[in-house]
């Protein structure tokens, strides 16, 4: 069971909490038959995520193998096999498609943009993967495609700001991850992928900055636009931004500093400066829409 739970890795299903952005944003938090449907949507996204987790364990099983911290992943080291790996991956799969069954709404659209997340994915481990720059791109739509299954659950129309924003920001992510990547080859002269030798520290700092600053322009527009004062009926949006710079600064300090940003979901998980800023934000942004 522990070597399952590995293969199918339920701590990054935190990722698929993007699934809930669009009942937030669009104040519905307290509607319990769409939490309900946000919730449905989340656990079906995360059975999807791991049937991609158990087929990606397949493809990269020899690369694995190689890599100091990968090569324990239970297909790597033995404990599952390749077979079982599969059979995994059609059950998670299965159990996804049944689970979007009991939304009470846009079901046929919802299971859309899981099945078009799984085919883009399952492509992406055979072959994007290889491509420097499309890879995070990939990786950063498939945020945007959580977004829109909460969106078509909830019947919440997601705006542009939350589709632009939400690219930028897991782009930022991406392009943090594979600055460990970078490091990794630095030091051990091995590539950890096989397009690692695209990257480099000079080009990875840039494209973090640039990112990063474009999706703090974003979110700043967004909070003093006059159509989300209108919306949410406050003025006072904006005064979530200084949380935004925080977080964004923290990530960069982990990334650059401490050489912690391989993996954004451990971050979150272990991080408590940034789990406080994450909880300001959260707590602040509702305060102000729910309360002022």
């Amino acid at each position: 069971m522990k070597s399952i739970l590995k293969v199918i890795r339920p701590h990054q299903w935190i990722k698929n909490t993007f699934v809930f952005l669009p009942l937030f944003f669009g104040q519905q938090l307290t509607d319990t038959g769409l939490l309900l449907n946000a919730v449905i949507t989340f656990f079906a996204f995360s059975f999807a995520a791991s049937s991609i987790y158990c087929f990606n364990d397949v493809i990269d099983v020899e690369a694995d193998r190689r890599h100091p911290v990968k090569c324990k992943r239970p297909v790597a080291s033995g404990a599952v096999s390749e077979t079982e790996a599969y059979a995994m991956m059609l059950a998670m799969l299965g159990l996804s498609m049944a689970t979007l069954t009991f939304l009470s709404k846009g079901q046929e659209v919802t299971m859309g943009v899981i099945a078009a997340y799984w085919l883009l994915n399952i492509t992406y481990c055979w072959r994007i993967k290889r491509y420097a720059i499309i890879d995070v791109c990939v990786i950063a739509f498939g945020f945007v495609l959580r977004i829109l299954a909460g969106s078509t659950s909830t019947g919440i129309v997601a705006s542009h700001w939350l589709v632009m924003m939400t690219f930028l920001l897991t782009l930022f992510l991406s392009f943090a991850k594979r600055r460990d990547d970078v490091l990794r080859m630095m030091k051990t002269g091995e590539s950890p992928r096989q397009n690692t030798s695209r990257y480099n520290l000079t080009f990875i700092n840039q494209a973090i900055t640039i990112t990063g600053g474009v999706m703090l322009v974003c979110y700043i527009m967004y909070s003093v636009s006059p159509e989300v004062v209108q919306n949410f009926g406050t003025p006072y949006i904006y005064l979530t931004s200084g949380y935004v710079v925080l977080g964004l600064l923290r990530y960069i300090q982990l990334a650059v500093v401490d050489e912690k940003s391989g993996d954004p979901t451990k971050v979150m998980l272990h991080d408590h400066f940034m789990q406080l800023i994450v909880a300001a934000w959260v707590l602040t942004f509702l305060a102000i829409i729910y309360i002022m």
